[in-house]
């Protein structure tokens, strides 16, 4: 009788980081194109995204439960699946984010914030892909470094957004809103940047 294939973690988590650069260029899309009226329509497919996520999530920790062999320790395929599922819960959030804020249109450089958020997030999943052959491959530290500096250009272009919101809306409810939504979208260059930085401690741990 042939033998039952194990569950492929690295297929999984690929998976979600799949999902997570789908989601990106659904909401770069969303603001690119920017309309409250049809926001709830165009953030459907996202949330949808989002729970084929949480079924993954959910589906890798049930095998964590049973599985006698793990092909790196079941703490570290926690982390990294945790801050995947972040990512992605990030983005879907600030679609409900945008809807209950009553955000009416973008602010000016909000596209150029996204498409930070839109690069590190593509930097992730090539990093997860690529994290399979991590003891052979020849591009996985690059990656990493990729989204080390995205994100480190990130907090330098939310700095520059929080100085000039501050200095120049006249509107408190506006400030209050727009940095909220600049907060969230700061997270998600965080939690891309923590993901990488997890499968670096993990190449060099199972090294």
């Amino acid at each position: 009788m042939a033998r039952k294939k194990g569950f492929d973690y690295f297929a999984a988590m690929e998976h979600l980081a799949n999902n997570a650069k789908e989601a990106s260029e659904l909401l770069e899309n969303l603001i690119l194109h920017y309309d409250l009226a049809t926001l709830a329509e165009k953030s459907e497919a996202i949330h949808a995204i989002e729970k084929d996520g949480d079924v993954v999530v959910k589906e890798i920790m049930q095998q964590l439960y049973v599985s006698f062999i793990t092909p790196i320790d079941r703490e570290d395929i926690v982390q990294i699946v945790d801050r995947l599922d972040d990512i992605l819960d990030g983005i879907n959030g600030l679609t409900y984010q945008f809807y209950h804020l009553n955000v009416t249109a973008m602010r000016e450089h909000t596209p150029e914030f996204m498409a930070l958020i839109s690069k590190a997030v593509v930097g992730v999943q090539k990093a997860v892909k690529e994290f399979s052959r991590f003891k052979n491959s020849k591009t996985l530290i690059s990656l990493i470094d990729d989204v080390n500096h995205i994100e480190s250009e990130g907090d330098r272009f939310y700095s520059a957004r929080l100085s000039h919101l501050f200095r120049t809306e006249k509107d408190p409810l506006e400030v209050i809103k727009w940095k909220d939504v600049y907060d969230n979208f700061e997270s998600i260059l965080d939690n891309c940047e923590d993901a990488a930085d997890i499968i670096a401690g993990l190449v060099i741990k199972n090294s």
